[in-house]
Parts: structure tokens; sequence; C-alpha cells
């Protein structure tokens, strides 16, 4: 039997939950209603089904690309490679021109949404299949239309802090 609860969990004590857990750094990029390129920094993605393949991203509603993201039929999920720190930061800051300096490419499959090909372990394009108000979040729900992964080590975040995660080498 669940347990039932009035008082709420302690904020503190719920994101310090979370943060004991590592989880994969990735940002979130799709176009807004001009085709302009617009991005965020998020560890909430998880997979939801194989078959078919869909994906969750959940956005902070006082994020600047939510209207963006609520707007598009689609969006990419970029999961960081280990030496993507700097592009996780900058997705992150509130500054104008988030895509300045990184290699990116159009989505084919997901409404020209930025693919950061170069910064990227792996990304998986998604078309748009529900949105969910949440909390003080919005719960994008995508359906996997394509992507790619790489041989290469991840970004992670736990703790506040990030961390590489090196592939598996097999000896020569």
């Amino acid at each position: 039997m669940p347990v039932r609860t009035t008082d709420p969990i302690d904020a503190t004590v719920f994101r310090d939950a979370f943060a004991a857990l590592p989880a994969p750094v990735a940002v979130i990029t799709t176009t807004d209603d001009r085709g302009i390129p617009k991005g965020l920094t998020s560890t909430a993605v998880s997979a939801v089904s194989m078959d078919p393949p869909l994906l969750l991203v959940c956005v902070d509603k006082s994020s600047r690309t939510l209207p963006a993201l609520l707007g598009s039929a689609g969006f990419v999920v970029n999961f960081l490679a280990e030496e993507a720190e700097h592009v996780s930061r900058q997705f992150a800051s509130k500054t104008a021109d988030k895509f300045a300096g990184v290699t990116h490419r159009p989505s084919a499959r997901a409404g020209h949404a930025p693919v950061l090909h170069a910064d990227s372990v792996a990304h998986l394009e998604c078309a748009t299949e529900s949105r969910i108000e949440a909390g003080d979040h919005w719960i994008l729900l995508g359906r996997v239309l394509g992507g790619e992964a790489h041989d290469r080590g991840a970004l992670l975040y736990h703790r506040r802090s990030y961390l590489k995660l090196l592939p598996e080498r097999t000896a020569s």
C-alpha cells in the first residue's frame, strides 16, 4: 500500500536525491516559428518506449527555449561528448546566441532542429508526439525518427559537477 502524506518533501532533499544520480548531459535543440535555432542544456531526458521508439524531455517553464519547443513539430536530443562541457555551459547560460562557435547542421527529420554532430556522443531526432504540463515543467514526448551514436566518451552530471565517462576500450 502506498504511503500517503499531506506534507510535501523538502525541495532540498528532492534536488539532492536526483543530484546523487549521474545523468547524461544533453542539449535539446529546435527552431522557432521564424526558423531561428534555439536550445537548452538538460539532464532530464529518458527513454519511454522501444516500440514505438519514444523518449521524454522535461523543460522548466521559465526556460527561454520553451516557447519554441512547445510551438515546434520536432526537436533533437544531442547527448554531449566528454570534451563538450563548454557546450553544455553555453546552452545553460543566458547568452543571446547559444549557437555561436558551435558546429551544427539542420536535421532532415526534426523540422531542421540543429544536430550538434561535432560535440555529441549520440543524437536522436524526434517528432513531438505530445506536450504535457506537469508542475513547474513541461514534458515533451518525442517519437524518435532517426539518430546516430559514436564511439566516444559521454559527458555526465553528478552532484552538481561534470564527469566524463570513457567508452570501454578493448585490449590490442
